[in-house]
């Protein structure tokens, strides 16, 4: 199995500590090791064939500084000139693995995701290896505790298949209140996670089906002898990057294909889409308040706050 972690965040969802070039990923959120490290970390006891993680150019040099800790595993980092979102990143990935194996199962992974549950996650990804070998392009569908609206949700088939995995109907966008506790009730809709096993050439083949422009663009990079020497297709990406357009997966391929499966997923995920997740993910005192990165906290009088010291010594007083 290849690891591919997308590893491009814009820095703008934990502003103001992250910043274009010290995105959410590269950030150390919940103390000690960064998101990015800690996705790395997770995938580890998989003995992956190799890693590879597709970074912005503004941001290469510290992913690479952070994950000079990888022993064991080869580890590759893929500069895009410019973001376009999920599918080019995607793309790029499958064709570098299938130039060397084109039938090389491929798990896509983002860079900046919480999960408890990381030997439940292991479980879960080599549970979604078998769908892969068999040609589908296969989701993790977290299963939902609460009508979240923040998520988009996938539509299960689930009449016919036991615990899955199950076909999937169809992708739906963040819905209102009214339809997330539709969706709770229903018992058949997951969360949609972002993250993906499939083999390479069969993402290739939706790609040339569904997004040709995108294929074949990715079609005309030429590999040389060595083709793990990345550093190589750096002129030929960046002529890539500027003719193709920004797509996600989602809209680019999945909600397309009609070789789609979802395996339900329990292991404790988060997005950590915004400040306001942190609550959930890290015990607080209390009155409910969170001290990030180990804060030393007084509080009095003060309750409901999320707390970043830097460091030093925190107190609220009726805040």
């Amino acid at each position: 199995m290849y690891i591919v972690i997308l590893a491009g965040g814009s820095g703008t969802r934990f502003w103001p500590l992250s910043r274009k070039k010290q995105p959410k990923q590269l950030m150390s959120v919940f103390g000690g090791r960064s998101m990015l490290q800690r996705t790395v970390d997770r995938v580890l006891p998989l003995r992956p064939k190799r890693i590879l993680v597709v970074t912005n150019v503004e941001q290469a040099a510290e992913t690479a500084a952070q994950l000079a800790f990888v022993r064991g595993v080869p580890l590759e980092i893929i500069e895009e000139p410019v973001g376009r979102n999920t599918a080019p990143a995607i793309a790029l990935a499958a064709a570098v693995i299938a130039r060397h194996d084109p039938h090389g199962l491929m798990a896509v992974l983002p860079a900046d995701h919480f999960i408890i549950d990381e030997e439940g996650f292991r479980s879960t990804l080599l549970q979604a290896a078998e769908p892969a070998r068999n040609g589908y392009l296969v989701t993790l569908g977290i299963t939902p505790d609460r009508p979240e609206t923040g998520y988009g949700y996938i539509e299960a088939d689930t009449d016919f298949r036991g615990s899955g995995p199950y076909p999937v109907k169809r992708f739906v966008e963040k819905p209102s209140l009214e339809k997330a506790m539709e969706f709770l009730a229903a018992g058949r809709f997951f969360w949609n996670s972002g993250m993906f096993l499939w083999q390479c050439s069969t993402i290739l083949e939706e790609l040339a089906t569904h997004m040709p422009d995108l294929f074949a663009a990715m079609d005309k990079l030429v590999f040389s002898d060595d083709i793990w020497e990345l550093a190589d297709l750096k002129p030929q990406i960046a002529s890539v990057y500027g003719e193709i357009a920004g797509q996600s997966i989602d809209y680019g391929v999945m909600e397309k294909a009609d070789r789609v499966e979802v395996v339900p997923a329990d292991f404790g995920w988060s997005d950590v889409g915004s400040w306001s997740a942190l609550p959930g993910l890290i015990p607080g005192d209390a009155d409910a308040n969170v001290a990030l990165n180990d804060t030393p906290l007084v509080a009095v009088d003060a309750g409901e706050c999320l707390v970043h010291g830097n460091g030093k010594l925190v107190a609220l007083v009726g805040v």
